[in-house]
């Protein structure tokens, strides 16, 4: 299957381990994890750091192998995930930071075409979300208010 607007091949990744068992060199129990996830979550660390901070600092390979819950359940649970989904915000970001370059160089085609992939797949992210309840069905993707959110 070929990318999206590539026309190229993917490239495998990394997988994860086939067993999923506790392995025994793991100090942490599931209880000490989740406060884990908990704390680095008040600090303000999204989803996708907090894995790698767990993985990287605190030796945890996969927190759903040791909990039976992945981080957004878990976060979830205790009411710290935010209104707008992490996929969405980091591509908002990017659209404003293109946006911003965009008005410092006008001529430059290929972030053009950058912005204008970018904000394709904002929306059908946000088109995705709204089916599946995860973003109100009334809420709208507006430049302003991202540069407002992003800010």
């Amino acid at each position: 299957m070929a990318r999206l607007y590539s026309r190229r091949k993917g490239k495998s990744g990394s997988k994860k381990p086939i067993k999923r068992i506790k392995q025994s060199w793991i100090r942490y129990n599931e209880a000490e994890v989740e406060q884990l996830v908990i704390k680095l979550a008040k600090q303000g660390i999204s989803q996708s750091k907090i894995g790698i901070a767990l993985r990287d600092i605190y030796g945890v390979p996969d927190v759903k192998t040791l909990t039976g819950k992945s981080i957004s359940t878990i976060l979830k649970e205790n009411n710290l995930t935010s209104e707008i989904p992490e996929d969405i915000l980091n591509l908002i970001k990017r659209e404003t930071m293109i946006h911003k370059h965009l008005e410092a160089n006008k001529k430059d085609k290929t972030a053009l075409r950058g912005l204008q992939l970018t904000e394709s797949k904002i929306k059908r992210l946000v088109k995705y979300y709204k089916t599946t309840g995860q973003l109100a069905s009334t809420w709208k993707y507006d430049r302003e208010q991202a540069k407002l959110l992003t800010s």
